[in-house]
Order: structure tokens, then C-alpha cells, then sequence
């Protein structure tokens, strides 16, 4: 994706309201990913590029009623539909950029980042600004519902060793940006990759 929100916000505008139409078994690999992610009652989590919110009820669920949940994204009409759905019931919506973030440091325990990294102008810098409002030790969840070679047959190309998502790739981006990749999952019927703030 380009540098230009214009363009991002055009793109995933024009799919808000047939997005969770489009991909209506989902729901079930989020709910497994967020089970995975370890989140704690009482936990603070960020949904960063929440869309329609589909990990929120998840995240709720895994943090409790004491844990605070707040979806991010860029696209009000993605946030629209998220709240259409029922969904901000389930935590705070945020109209905001996740390259910079309206939150102090230090502020969360987790944040869980469903299809973001393809979609970052930035990764080192945006994975930078991520870390910057988790604690230390807290964690961080990249998920996509599919794996990389599913994904990339779905869009009709072949994934290459460039691909920033190869495990050799997104581990020393990772750790460049303060993070300790702690375990990577690269399936069929999901991407799901888990690290850890550095002190």
C-alpha cells in the first residue's frame, strides 16, 4: 500500500460494508488466534486496523470486563461497519493512523494486528510505533485468517524470498523495531506470528 491514506481509505471504503459478506468464515480463526495470543484478564489490548472489528468480541472475551479493548483503523467507513454490526459494544472504536498512535507509552499490555503489515508504508517505523505503546514484555499478535501462499494464489501471484512475510525476513524486521519474535506460524488456514516488547 502507498504512503497516501487517501488511497487507503478509498480502497478499503469501497469494500466496508460487504467486507465480512466477502469473508464470512473467519470468524473462527480469529477467535483461535486470540485464544493463542495468551491474553490475561484485566488486560489492555489494541485491535491496530481493527476494519470491521472481527477480533473484537474475541479480545473482549479473552480480557474480560475489567481488560480495556480499543479498535484502531484508518477508513471511517470501516468503523461504520464495525459499529453496524454491534461491535463497539465490544470496545472503544478509534478513528486513527497506527504510524501514530493517540496513546502515551507504555500504554497497553498486547496488540493484536490482523491483516496491518502488508498494508504499513513504514513496517520498521510503524512496528517501532507499536512497541513504543506496549510495556515491556508485553506482546504483539500478527494474523491473517490464511497463510501467505493461500493469500498470494487468492490475489494470482507467487509468493518470492523478498516476500516481507517469510519468517527470514520479518524476524530481523521485528527485532530492528524492538520486538522478539517468539513463535511464527506460517498454515494453510492461518498466519499467526507472536512476539514480545523488549525491555
Amino acid at each position: 500500500m502507498s504512503e497516501d491514506h487517501t488511497h487507503v481509505q478509498e480502497f478499503f471504503g469501497a469494500r466496508a460494508d460487504g467486507w465480512d459478506r466477502k469473508f464470512p468464515e473467519d470468524g473462527a480463526a480469529f477467535a483461535t488466534a486470540v485464544a493463542e495470543f495468551g491474553l490475561r484478564p484485566g488486560d489492555r489490548v489494541l485491535d491496530a486496523g481493527c476494519g470491521t472489528g472481527r477480533a473484537l468480541a474475541a479480545l473482549r472475551a479473552a480480557v474480560g470486563p475489567a481488560g480495556t479493548v480499543l479498535g484502531v483503523d484508518l477508513t471511517p467507513q470501516m468503523l461504520a461497519a464495525a459499529q453496524r454490526a454491534g461491535r463497539a459494544s465490544e470496545g472503544m472504536l478509534l478513528l486513527a493512523d497506527v504510524a501514530r498512535l493517540p496513546l502515551r507509552d507504555e500504554a497497553l499490555d498486547a496488540v493484536f494486528a490482523a491483516g496491518l503489515i502488508a498494508h504499513l508504508p513504514d513496517p520498521a517505523a510503524n512496528l517501532r510505533e507499536l512497541a513504543r505503546v506496549v510495556r515491556p514484555g508485553g506482546r504483539l499478535a500478527l494474523f491473517h485468517p490464511i497463510g501467505r501462499a493461500a493469500l498470494a494464489a487468492r490475489h494470482g501471484r507467487e509468493l518470492t524470498p523478498q516476500d516481507m512475510r517469510a519468517e527470514h525476513n520479518l524476524g530481523p524486521l521485528l527485532s530492528a523495531s524492538g520486538w522478539d519474535m517468539t513463535s511464527y506460524a506460517d498454515e494453510d488456514h492461518r498466519f499467526l506470528v507472536l512476539a514480545a516488547r523488549r525491555p
